[in-house]
C-alpha cells in the first residue's frame, strides 16, 4: 500500500505525452527520412498513442512510481513500449499492410519513442531533485511512533528527498530509545511533548504511526495538535493485520482496504487475459498437435487405460474443475485421498516418467485454457484431497484460487515444482504464488511464459 498517493499532476502529464508522443514523432521520422505522412502512418502513430496508454496502465508504469527508481521506472516504459510495438508489427503483418511503410523509419521511430519516453522521464525526475535539493525549503516531517511502521515511513520519505520531505524527528513513549538515533534520526523525547515542540520548532508536517490500540493515546494527541498549525496525518499499522500490500478505495468518503485481492478482480484486466488464454492456447494447440497425436498414440500402445487422465482439482474461487494430463501412471487416484508421485514410484509407467519429467503430460491443459476453466499462467491446481490437507494447516492457503489456476506458474519457474515431501516446501509454493497473484501484469505473464521455455519444462523434482 502506498503512503503517499501516485495521483499527483505528474501522472496525467504523463498519460498525455505519451499519448500524443508516438504520433508526433513518426510525423517528424518520416518528414526526416522524406517520407509522406500518409494515411497509414497516421492510423499507426495514433494506434501506437492509444496502445502505449493500454499497456502502460497494465504493466504498472503509472502507479508506485513516486518511490521507485529510475532503473525499475525506465525497465516499466520499455516494456509496454516493446508490446506496444509487437502489438503494431503484429497487426501489420496480419493484414498484410507492412508494404506500406518504410522498415527503416518504423524501426527508426520505435526506437526514439522509448529514448524519448524514457529521457523526458529522468529529465523530470532530475529536475525536481535539483530544485528540491537546491531549496532549503524541504517539509520538515515529525513521526510519533518509532515502531516498525515509523521507521519503515521514515526510511521510505528519507530515501527520496527529491520528494520535498525531510523526518528530522522521532517522538516514542519507550524511555530506552529516547535520546538515541534510528537511522540518524533522532528520538527527541515522548509522545507529550508532542504538541508542544510542534508550537516551537515548527513542523511541517506530524504523522502518527501509533499502534491500533493506542486509540486513546491517539484521541488525545489529536486534541492537543488541534492547537497547532501542523498538518496531521495518521498512518495505520499495516503490520498488524499483514495489510502492507493492501489495497484502499474509497466508497463516498469511507476508506475501504482491500486485504485480499489481485489486480485480476477488475474487469479490464480479466479480458486481457482472458484474450491472452485464448489466442495463445489456439497458436499453441495447432503448433503443438503432431505432439498430440504422437504421445496419444505411444500411451495407447505402451499400457492399459485411457489416454487422457481426468482429476478433480479446484479451480476459480474453489469451484471443482476436471483438469486434463496425458495418462502417466497404471492408476487413476482421484478421491478423498491421493498419494502423490515419489521418486521411483512403481505406479508410474516408463513413458508416463518421460512425460511427467519433460512435462509433456500436462500439454492437454491447453484444452482446459480453451474452456475457460484455467489459464496459461496461474498457481498450479492441486487435487482436491491435497487441497483439503494444506488450507489447514497453511495460512492463506485458499488465496491462491483467487484467479484461475495454470499450467505454468512463478512457483514453476523458481523450482518449486512437483514432489512436496514436506510443509516448508508446499509453504514456499504459496508464497510465489500469492506473489504472482498480488502483482499480476501482462508482461509479468509473458515473462513467466518465456521462462517456461527455457527452465519450466524440466525440473529435478517432477516424478
Amino acid at each position: 500500500m502506498q503512503i503517499f498517493p501516485d495521483r499527483s499532476i505528474f501522472v496525467y502529464l504523463h498519460r498525455a505525452i505519451d499519448l500524443v508522443l508516438p504520433f508526433i514523432l513518426l510525423s517528424l521520422i518520416t518528414l526526416l527520412f522524406n517520407t509522406p505522412f500518409h494515411e497509414r502512418y497516421q492510423i499507426m502513430g495514433a494506434s501506437a498513442g492509444v496502445l502505449l496508454l493500454l499497456t502502460s496502465q497494465f504493466t504498472g508504469v503509472y502507479t508506485n512510481w513516486r518511490g521507485r527508481s529510475i532503473f525499475q521506472s525506465a525497465k516499466l516504459i520499455m516494456q509496454a513500449w516493446l508490446i506496444t510495438w509487437a502489438i503494431l508489427i503484429i497487426l501489420a503483418f496480419w493484414y498484410k499492410d507492412t508494404v506500406n511503410y518504410s522498415r527503416l523509419a518504423v524501426t527508426t521511430w520505435a526506437i526514439f519513442v522509448m529514448f524519448i519516453l524514457i529521457a523526458y522521464r529522468i529529465a523530470i525526475r532530475l529536475a525536481l531533485i535539483y530544485l528540491r535539493k537546491s531549496a532549503q525549503n524541504h517539509k520538515k516531517i515529525a513521526i510519533i511512533g518509532a515502531g516498525k511502521i515509523g521507521k519503515q515511513l521514515a526510511k521510505n520519505i528519507n530515501e527520496n528527498p527529491w520528494m520535498g520531505y525531510k523526518v528530522t524527528a522521532f517522538y516514542d513513549d519507550n524511555p530506552k530509545i529516547l535520546n538515541q538515533k534510528i537511522n540518524d534520526i533522532p528520538v527527541i523525547g515522548s509522545i507529550e511533548v508532542v504538541a508542544e515542540d510542534t508550537k516551537n520548532i515548527k513542523y511541517d508536517e506530524i504523522y502518527i504511526c501509533l499502534p491500533l490500540g493506542a486509540d486513546l493515546k491517539i484521541k488525545h494527541l489529536l486534541d492537543e495538535l488541534t492547537d497547532t498549525t501542523a498538518i496531521v496525518k495518521y498512518v495505520p499499522d499495516l503490520f498488524t493485520f499483514d495489510l502492507m500490500h493492501a489495497k484502499m478505495q474509497d466508497i463516498k468518503g469511507m476508506p475501504v482496504f482491500s486485504v485480499f485481492d489481485t489486480p485480476l478482480s477488475c474487469n479490464s484486466s480479466l479480458v486481457i487475459k482472458r484474450l491472452e488464454d485464448v489466442l495463445l492456447s489456439l497458436l499453441i494447440l495447432i503448433l503443438i498437435s503432431p505432439i498430440l497425436l504422437v504421445i496419444s498414440i505411444a500411451i495407447k500402445l505402451t499400457s492399459s487405460g485411457p489416454v487422457i487422465f481426468k482429476q478433480k482439482r479446484y479451480g476459480l474461487n474453489g469451484k471443482e474443475i476436471e483438469v486434463y494430463k496425458f495418462r502417466s501412471m497404471t492408476t487413476q487416484d482421484n478421491g478423498s485421498i491421493v498419494k502423490q508421485a515419489t521418486k521411483g514410484d512403481t505406479r508410474i509407467t516408463p513413458l508416463g516418467a518421460f512425460l511427467r519429467k519433460t512435462s509433456l503430460d500436462e500439454l492437454p491443459q491447453f484444452i482446459n485454457v480453451l474452456q475457460g476453466k484455467m489459464s496459461i499462467v496461474g498457481p498450479r491446481p492441486h487435487a482436491i484431497a491435497h487441497n483439503e490437507e494444506y488450507r489447514k494447516i497453511i495460512p492463506k492457503y485458499m488465496q491462491r484460487h483467487l484467479v484461475k489456476p495454470g499450467i505454468t506458474g512463478w512457483a514453476q519457474i523458481n523450482g518449486w515444482r512437483g514432489e512436496t515431501d514436506t510443509v516448508e516446501k508446499m509453504e514456499k509454493r504459496i508464497e510465489f504464488d500469492l506473489h504472482y497473484i498480488n502483482n499480476w501484469t501482462l508482461w509479468f505473464d509473458i515473462r513467466i511464459i518465456i521462462l517456461t521455455i527455457f527452465k519450466g519444462f524440466i525440473n529435478k523434482n517432477a516424478y
